[in-house]
C-alpha cells in the first residue's frame, strides 16, 4: 500500500490565516427512527468579526452535559490568538477537549476534535472571504444519497415502504440483524432498493453491536448479491464467507485515518468516509486523496447530525465523491415520524460565488 503524503488539498487549507477570540455553543436534541434520543453540540468560534460552526456528534448524552457545564463555566481550553489553520490544529494536539471527565468512549475524542476543527475551518474560510471550491479549485457536484434505517422489532419492511411511499426512487443502506428471516431478505431483495448492508461488526458496547456469525454473514452476502457489504468482522470463521467477494466489501467504523486503512485484512475497494471519525481535517484529506489516487470508491456517511455537521459532510461528498451511495440524506429522513414529502436525490448544490464558509 502506497504512503500518504500531505495532499495539495490540505496544504491549501493549512496555510489559511485564522484568528480565534472566543467560543459559544448550542445544543440540539431529536428523537430518531432508530429508537434513541440524539443530542449534539454545535461549537461557534468567533474572531475578527466572523464566526464559524462545527458539530460535536459524540453519542453519549453525559459527554454533552459535561461539555455544557465546562463551557458555561469558561473552563473549555480553546486555543485563542492568531494562527495559520495548521498551527491551530497543532495546538489542539495538547488540549484536553473533555475537561473534568470523559469521554464515555474513545471514538468521541475524534468526534469532538472534528467539531472544533470544522468550526475553525468554517471561520478561516469566512475570515479569508473564500470557500472550499474556490480554495481547492474544485467544483460542487450534486450529491446522490441513500436512506439509512433499521427495521424495528420484530424486523419488517414497513419502514422501507414508508420511506418509499414518499420517495419511490430512493435506495437504502440497511443494518441487518441475525433475526432477519430468509423471507424478509427475499422480500427486501425483490424491491431492488438495497445498495449497502452494514454488518456493524466492529462496534462494542453499543445498542447496535452484532455478533460475527458466519451463517448470518453468509445469508446476507448471498441474499444481497448486488449490495456493498460494510464492516464485517473478518475472523478465521467468517473469512471464508468473503472469499471472492472482497471487491464489494466496504469499511466504516474502523477507519479514523490511514493507519486504519493499512491495518485492514486486504486493500479496500470501498470506504465509507465519515469526516467526524477522522478527527482532523488533515487526516480526512490524506485518506480521501490516497483513496482517489488508488481507485478506491468512496461514499459519505452521516452520524445523526442535527445541525451544521450534515451540511459539512455533504459538501465534502460534493467535492470528492458525489456519485457514491452516500448515507447523507437530509436529516428529516432520521425523524421517527416522517413528513408527507421527503427531499429527492441528488442534493442540489449552491452557486459557487454565492457560497460562504464550510458546509451547505
Amino acid at each position: 500500500m502506497t504512503d500518504s503524503p500531505v495532499p495539495a488539498e490540505y496544504r491549501a487549507i493549512a496555510a489559511l490565516p485564522l484568528t480565534v477570540e472566543g467560543i459559544d455553543y448550542d445544543q440540539f436534541e431529536q428523537d430518531t427512527s432508530s429508537g434513541f434520543t440524539r443530542v449534539t453540540t454545535v461549537f461557534e468560534l468567533r474572531g475578527d468579526g466572523a464566526s464559524g460552526r462545527g458539530e460535536d456528534v459524540t453519542y453519549d448524552t453525559e459527554d454533552h452535559e459535561r461539555l455544557a457545564s465546562a463551557l458555561d463555566a469558561g473552563e473549555f481550553p480553546l486555543p485563542t490568538g492568531s494562527f495559520t489553520f495548521a498551527e491551530f490544529s497543532s495546538a489542539l494536539d495538547t488540549v484536553d477537549l473533555f475537561p473534568g471527565a470523559g469521554p464515555e468512549r474513545e471514538d468521541s475524542i475524534d468526534y469532538r476534535r472534528w467539531a472544533v476543527e470544522s468550526a475553525a475551518l468554517d471561520l478561516a474560510l469566512r475570515q479569508n472571504d473564500t470557500n472550499l471550491p474556490g480554495l481547492l479549485d474544485r467544483e460542487h457536484q450534486p450529491v446522490r444519497f441513500v436512506a439509512s434505517t433499521r427495521l424495528g422489532e420484530p424486523p419488517s419492511a414497513d419502514r422501507v415502504d414508508e420511506v418509499r411511499s414518499r420517495n419511490p426512487q430512493i435506495g437504502f443502506k440497511l443494518d441487518p440483524t441475525p433475526d432477519w428471516s430468509d423471507d424478509l431478505i427475499d422480500d427486501l431483495r425483490a424491491r431492488d432498493a438495497v445498495r449497502v448492508v452494514d454488518l456493524k461488526g466492529h462496534y462494542e458496547g453499543t445498542d447496535v453491536d452484532a455478533d460475527a456469525d458466519p451463517e448470518f454473514y453468509r445469508r446476507i452476502v448471498e441474499g444481497f448479491p448486488d449490495a456493498v457489504v460494510e464492516d464485517p468482522l473478518v475472523t478465521e470463521e467468517t473469512g471464508p464467507v468473503f472469499e471472492g467477494e472482497e471487491g464489494r466489501v466496504s469499511w466504516d467504523s474502523p477507519i479514523h485515518g490511514m493507519d486504519d486503512v493499512r491495518a485492514l485484512p486486504w486493500e479496500p475497494s470501498w470506504l465509507n468516509v465519515k469526516p467526524s471519525r477522522f478527527g482532523s481535517v488533515e487526516s480526512l484529506l490524506r485518506t480521501v486523496r490516497w483513496a482517489l489516487d488508488n481507485g478506491v470508491t468512496l461514499y459519505g456517511g452521516g452520524q445523526f447530525e442535527l445541525s451544521v455537521g450534515r451540511g459539512q459532510a455533504q459538501e465534502i461528498a460534493s467535492l470528492f465523491y458525489p456519485d457514491g451511495p452516500n448515507d447523507l440524506a437530509p436529516s428529516v429522513y432520521n425523524e421517527a415520524s416522517l413528513p408527507p414529502e421527503l427531499p429527492r436525490s441528488p442534493i442540489a448544490v449552491p452557486v459557487r460565488g454565492d457560497h460562504d464558509g464550510f458546509g451547505f
